[in-house]
């Protein structure tokens, strides 16, 4: 069905029809199945048992508004966001292009949400059905990121399975500098403080640019292990990449997301693993759109990969289909379930 209607869903405006997309979730517009089990991809984090590596990455519900119906679709997990403490509206339109050529976005939305208070009530009120995590970030023009950061802990913590600290997006003006050891370092201790003030166990997750140097890699990991965070996820969108692609929306300034950034994704991964083995899992994220993508990403690293940009083109049964060729994939190989492939790839 998706595939007859998306040509006509090709010609609204992407934004338009990512909101079409939330209403339609709202109402059960998009059929919503049981999704197949298998044994295979079952796993078990948090202490929470999942039906399949697979989640929705933070992007596509910001405002938290249809997590459950998402789960419905077969998604082993979701993560909403970002979330700020402030409501804001983000950057100016148009601010997401479609480079169909290149089965890629490019955005630059800018953190665009209702704030943690009415994001934060309205989780309270309609409690996930599966793992779930949610995203966090600073408004654009405040005074302290922070404090920021911290805001949102204090009023998110106990409403989530992890919450993830943004520092990696490219739409907000050098939020990416807290890449860098002294101001990350100072952010993860922040958080950890705070939770202990907050008598909270809530699971962290960094999310990682993937235009970060080279030798920007094992000081970084030091600094998670350091900070005993659970997750990182790697990686974001990307400033680069854009010398191959073919649509003319490569021009448009933003972050680039969907398949050319599968192959960076996949090499970052693959380097942190080597650091982050055994201490901090890794959440695989960039061009995952079919079987083979993710196993490439679990091979190189990745304990859980998300996805986003490969629904826009695939379509809500993506999931079914993804899990499906995975299952054959393992079985194939003679693996009985897909964590034990885990990093396999030397």
């Amino acid at each position: 069905m998706f595939f007859k209607l998306r040509s006509l869903i090709f010609k609204f405006d992407p934004e338009l029809a990512h909101n079409l997309a939330i209403k339609a979730l709202k109402v059960k517009y998009i059929r919503l199945n049981n999704p197949r089990k298998y044994s295979s991809l079952e796993t078990s984090i948090l202490g929470k048992k999942i039906l399949n590596p697979i989640g929705l990455a933070a992007g596509f519900d910001k405002d938290a508004e249809v997590y459950n119906s998402l789960f419905k679709l077969g998604f082993g997990f979701t993560e909403v966001g970002t979330v700020t403490p402030l409501k804001q509206f983000g950057n100016e339109k148009p601010r997401v292009f479609r480079l169909e050529e290149d089965e890629a976005l490019i955005n630059r939305l800018g953190f665009n949400n209702s704030g943690v208070e009415k994001i934060s009530s309205r989780i309270k009120l309609n409690p996930p059905n599966g793992l779930f995590g949610i995203n966090i970030g600073p408004n654009k023009d405040t005074k302290n990121r922070l404090e920021d950061y911290l805001i949102c802990l204090k009023k998110i913590h106990d409403i989530a399975d992890y919450i993830t600290i943004n520092i990696s997006s490219p739409n907000t003006e050098n939020l990416r500098d807290l890449h860098q050891e002294i101001e990350l370092d100072q952010l993860l201790s922040s958080v950890q403080n705070e939770k202990k003030k907050l008598n909270s166990k809530i699971p962290i997750a960094v999310k990682i640019s993937p235009d970060i140097k080279e030798n920007e890699i094992e000081k970084i990991s030091e600094i998670l292990i350091k900070n005993n965070i659970f997750a990182a996820i790697i990686s974001n969108s990307s400033d680069a990449n854009r010398q191959n692609l073919k649509n003319i929306n490569k021009l448009e300034r933003g972050g680039l997301s969907g398949k050319p950034i599968e192959k960076k994704s996949n090499e970052l991964i693959s380097k942190f693993y080597k650091y982050l083995k055994d201490k901090v899992i890794i959440i695989g994220v960039g061009g995952v759109d079919s079987g083979k993508s993710v196993y490439e990403k679990i091979i190189n690293g990745a304990s859980l990969v998300q996805l986003y940009t490969g629904m826009v083109y695939k379509g809500p049964n993506i999931i079914s289909n993804i899990s499906k060729d995975l299952n054959d994939i393992l079985k194939k190989d003679g693996i009985k379930n897909i964590s034990d492939i885990i990093g396999i790839k030397k």
